[in-house]
């Protein structure tokens, strides 16, 4: 026997030791990691202010390690998109192109705009981009403002991951306690516990979100518009979870253990805590990694229709408001870059809670 495993292993070891094993569940908690570790660290990682205005719908800038003899260079290189003297002998518009004679020369630890390191430090060092801080690049494009696309999505993933984080902080919270509550008490409590459950999920919740957001005046902080948004996600989304941990705690209620503890007179919040949320903990975790993506889409999809995030914020559902024409998508696509941040994000939290439902509870 392994001497590491000869006391034993904790629960937390086992799950870990599991969770190792998944390849998509490491996979997962990497990019979470990542991704939360970027979003803190946003101004950091983004090449360019994000607020600034550059030139509107510019396309995106390919990186290249040759220069413009053709010769390579380890050093990765820009050649931005200039219109040169010909015309286009159909259109008769100035043809675009790279322009070699101004490349544009990147790096690691560069200097750039401002910023504030948690809110406190001041700095102006960034992970990447121009080693000369008097021009810029793109690579997914501006917006029609002509904002650089990629370092409002490193910023908006602050906003975004900080309203799913909160909203399924909020909503575990409240199902958790109410559906081990109603669960374990049963009877009259139980029963009016979930007639109400029952009313709010009967609530058609895409109308509802609308009929609230509208509520708070545009002219409304967007502190206090995002704490509005936050309230109403977590008032309707509490009710589905708690329902799912009611059912498990009455299957626990009668196990044997339980039964035991109540004999010998011990109180039903030491019940509760001691033998009956361990045992739902597994489910819940699961569900807190599988909620969290719902509400980014939440979250996008509420901003691409103007209910979710005010600027001057940033958000990926306030990004996406760009796309709501199809003469715009076909002529600057890469206003659809946005949608790349999400997609990772579901993936990534996805995969995670894949993993840890095989890890928590393999059987």
């Amino acid at each position: 026997m392994d001497p590491r495993y000869a006391n034993g292993e904790s629960y937390l070891a086992l799950v870990w030791r599991r969770m190792r094993k998944s390849v998509m569940g490491m996979i997962g908690l990497t990019l979470v990691s990542l991704m939360i570790f970027v979003a803190i660290f946003a101004d950091f990682f983004a090449p360019l202010d994000p607020k600034q205005p550059y030139i509107g719908f510019a396309p995106p800038d390919t990186i290249s390690f040759f220069r413009a003899d053709g010769s390579f260079s380890l050093l990765p290189t820009v050649y931005p998109i200039a219109e040169g003297g010909d015309l286009d002998p159909i259109t008769f518009q100035p043809i675009v192109g790279p322009d070699y004679e101004n490349p544009t020369d990147l790096g690691f630890f560069v200097k750039g705009y401002s910023y504030n390191i948690l809110w406190l430090i001041p700095a102006d060092i960034h992970f990447f981009g121009a080693r000369d801080p008097a021009k810029t690049f793109h690579l997914l494009g501006t917006d029609k403002f002509g904002r650089d696309i990629l370092s409002r999505g490193l910023v908006g993933a602050r906003i975004s991951l900080t309203i799913a984080l909160i909203v399924t902080l909020l909503t575990t919270v409240i199902g958790t306690t109410v559906g081990i509550t109603s669960g374990y008490l049963g009877g009259r409590f139980d029963a009016w516990t979930q007639k109400f459950v029952e009313f709010v999920l009967a609530f058609p919740q895409l109308p509802l979100y609308l009929a609230l957001t509208s509520l708070i005046p545009i002219t409304a902080p967007s502190n206090v518009f995002i704490a509005f948004v936050i309230g109403v996600m977590a008032v309707l989304g509490w009710a589905q979870l708690s329902r799912e941990v009611r059912s498990k705690t009455l299957s626990l209620s009668r196990i044997e253990y339980v039964r035991a503890a109540v004999a010998i007179g011990s109180s039903d919040a030491r019940i509760i805590g001691r033998h009956i949320l361990p045992n739902v903990l597994s489910h819940i975790i699961v569900a807190v990694t599988l909620s969290v993506p719902a509400v980014v889409l939440l979250e996008s999809f509420l901003g691409f229709l103007g209910f979710a995030v005010k600027p001057p914020l940033i958000s990926w559902g306030l990004m996406l408001q760009d796309t709501g024409s199809f003469s715009v998508i076909g002529s600057y696509p890469w206003i659809l870059s946005p949608v790349i941040f999400v997609l990772i994000t579901v993936f990534a939290f996805n995969a995670l809670g894949d993993g840890l439902r095989d890890a928590i509870d393999p059987y």
